[in-house]
């Protein structure tokens, strides 16, 4: 019996992956992505329709659901982010010895610093957590702004400050980018061979959490420089 349950429960999630993945699936392409029989597929996706996880459309379409996208939107909260992000920031910030940010959208065409990890040199970016920069003409506002390629990193010199440097790659679920992390760095500190060495090592920490959230994970390893 608990078998049972078990392959009910796995089939449930793989039609409402179908359809959350595609934005948009009709039964057949439901049934035959999951390899499930369609008067089965129908019977789970109406279970999940009634639930709230999907609705149908007038062309018996089947998209994401109101419930879905609201658990989605409270899974991808500033909290839930920094709990996700803070090992691979940890990661960073001792990997490098420079202070690691996590930032979000925020309003009037800034970034906001949602989270820090300090570096360990006596002389270090301290935090702003609570603080906002532009968009415009930073590293954090290039990765933020979907100017960055997935695997990719942005190295704006003098954005904020005028002897700091920072480096920045999105954080992305499927196509959207959901943060930014960044390397804010005393400029007279990063030689070209670093500001390289550290884009690779933050490009390389974001590809895994955009990963673990469905994201895109593949690498370019190549920065913008501005």
């Amino acid at each position: 019996m608990a078998e049972a349950g078990t392959r009910t429960a796995e089939r449930v999630l793989a039609l409402l992956a179908v359809v959350c993945e595609r934005g948009r699936a009709n039964l057949s392409e439901a049934a035959r992505a999951t390899g499930l029989a369609p008067s089965t597929a129908l019977r789970l996706l109406r279970t999940l329709e009634g639930a709230g996880f999907v609705r149908r459309d007038d062309d018996a379409s089947f998209t994401p659901g109101g419930r879905i996208i609201q658990l989605g939107a409270q899974a991808l909260s500033n909290e839930s982010l920094v709990d996700l992000a803070r090992p691979a920031m940890k990661t960073l910030a001792e990997a490098t010895g420079e202070s690691v940010y996590l930032s979000s959208i925020g309003h009037h065409e800034t970034a906001l610093y949602i989270a820090i990890v300090e570096g360990s040199h006596s002389i270090r970016h301290r935090s702003w957590v609570g603080g906002t920069i532009p968009l415009d003409g930073t590293a954090a506002g290039q990765a933020l702004t979907g100017a960055v390629p997935p695997g990719s990193w942005a190295l704006v010199r003098s954005g904020v400050e005028s002897d700091v440097t920072g480096i920045a790659a999105p954080i992305q679920v499927g196509r959207r980018v959901v943060a930014a992390m960044s390397l804010v760095v005393p400029s007279y500190r990063l030689s070209e061979d670093d500001a390289a060495r550290y884009g690779r090592l933050l490009a390389a920490e974001v590809a895994t959490i955009s990963s673990e959230l469905g994201g895109p994970a593949g690498q370019n390893l190549e920065g913008a420089t501005a």
